[in-house]
C-alpha cells in the first residue's frame, strides 16, 4: 500500500485553563488520512481546531495523546525529517517587509541548504512562477496583500516539499485576489502533484480548492469526503425562509413540522431553514400555511444542497451562525 501523505490518528489536544477561562480542549480524538497529490480542505469556523491540527502536523505543538505522520515520518520521532518535508504557509505573512522579494526567497533557500546560485535560481523560478518577476526586486511592503500571500506560498515552496500547508490562505484578500490565489493552489496539486492541506472558514474556498473534505466542528471530523459526495448525500432541496418576527414561541417550526414532505427544520431569529423533496411544489405549500396564520415573511429562497446545508446537517447549526459563536 502506498504511504499516505497525512495521516492523524485520534489527536487530542486541550489548552490549560487561564484567568477567567475554563481549559479548552481544542482537538477531541480528530483523525483523517490523505493520500498523495491531493488537496485536502479542513473547513470549520474559528475556533474549531483547524490551525491546532496544522501546528500538531508542521511539529509546532505536541498533541496531548493521539499519533500523526507526515511524509511516512512521525511528527515526534522524526521531527527534522518532517520539517525537511513540508512547506508552511501561516495565517500572517511570514516575508521579511523591509527586504525585497529575491532576498526573501534567496534567504529562505540559504536556511534550508542551497548554495547561493542555487537559491538565485530557485528564487528566480518562483517569482516567475507567481508572475511576481517584476517585483522581485522591490520591498515587500511595497506589495498588494495578493502579491504578498502569492511571495509568502513561494517561500513554502523553496525547498520543493512533499507537502504544503496553507493556514487559512486567503484571510483579507479581496476576490480578485483570492479567485487569483485559487488558481494557483490548484495548479499545485493539478500540475505538481503536491499534496495540500487547505484550513479555511470559505465555504465557497472549500467548494472549489478541496479533493477531499473534512469539516470541523469542536475538534472533531464531523463529516468527510468530497464536496460533491457530501453534497449528493443530502435530498431534495434547501428552503430558507426570512421572517419579519423571530420565532419565539416555536409556532412557525411547529406549522411546518406539519407539512407533508418538510423535514429537518431549524430556526435561527428570524430565519427558518428546512429540507423539503421538491422545492416546486413545497414553496407554495410553507408559504400558504403561513399566511393562513398571518405571519408575515420578507424572503423566501430555494437551492439545490450546499456545503452549507451539508454542515447545518452535521452539526445543527448554519455555518454563519458557527462563525459569529466562534
Amino acid at each position: 500500500m502506498t504511504t499516505p501523505a497525512l495521516e492523524a490518528v485520534d489527536l487530542v489536544k486541550t489548552y490549560p485553563a487561564g484567568r477567567k477561562k475554563p481549559p479548552l480542549r481544542a482537538l477531541d480524538e480528530l483523525t483523517f488520512t490523505v493520500p498523495e497529490g491531493v488537496v485536502l480542505g479542513l473547513l470549520g469556523p474559528n475556533g474549531a481546531g483547524k490551525s491546532t491540527t496544522v501546528k500538531i502536523l508542521t511539529t509546532l505543538s505536541r498533541a496531548d495523546s493521539g499519533t500523526a505522520r507526515v511524509a511516512g515520518y512521525d511528527v515526534i520521532r522524526s521531527q527534522d525529517l518532517v520539517r525537511r518535508s513540508i512547506g508552511y504557509v501561516p495565517q500572517k505573512s511570514s516575508s521579511d517587509p523591509m527586504a525585497t522579494g529575491v532576498e526573501n526567497l534567496v534567504l529562505s533557500g540559504r536556511i534550508y541548504g542551497l548554495s547561493r546560485s542555487a537559491a538565485l535560481r530557485r528564487a528566480a523560478e518562483l517569482l516567475e512562477r507567481f508572475d511576481l518577476t517584476e517585483a522581485g526586486g522591490r520591498a515587500v511592503k511595497t506589495y498588494s496583500g495578493g502579491m504578498q500571500r502569492k511571495l509568502d506560498v513561494a517561500l513554502g515552496l523553496v525547498h520543493r516539499p512533499r507537502v504544503l500547508f496553507l493556514d487559512e490562505p486567503t484571510t483579507g484578500l479581496d476576490p480578485e485576489a483570492r479567485a487569483d490565489l485559487w488558481n494557483e493552489v490548484g495548479r499545485l496539486s493539478g500540475d505538481e502533484g503536491l499534496t495540500v492541506l487547505l484550513t479555511t472558514h470559505y465555504l465557497e474556498e472549500a467548494d472549489r480548492l478541496a479533493d477531499q473534505l473534512a469539516i470541523v466542528d469542536h475538534g472533531k471530523i464531523v463529516a468527510e469526503g468530497t464536496p460533491e459526495a457530501l453534497k449528493a448525500e443530502l435530498r431534495g432541496d434547501s428552503v430558507q425562509v426570512e421572517l419579519v418576527d423571530p420565532d419565539l414561541d416555536g409556532s412557525v417550526r411547529a406549522l411546518l413540522r406539519g407539512l407533508s414532505g418538510v423535514g429537518e427544520i431549524v430556526v435561527e431569529g428570524n430565519v427558518l431553514r428546512a429540507r423539503v423533496d421538491q422545492g416546486a411544489t413545497a414553496v407554495p405549500a410553507v408559504l400558504g400555511a403561513l399566511e393562513d396564520k398571518a405571519i408575515p415573511v420578507v424572503a423566501v429562497t430555494v437551492s439545490r444542497p450546499s456545503l452549507d446545508d451539508v454542515y447545518l446537517q452535521h452539526t445543527g447549526r448554519s455555518f454563519r451562525v458557527a462563525e459569529e459563536a466562534a
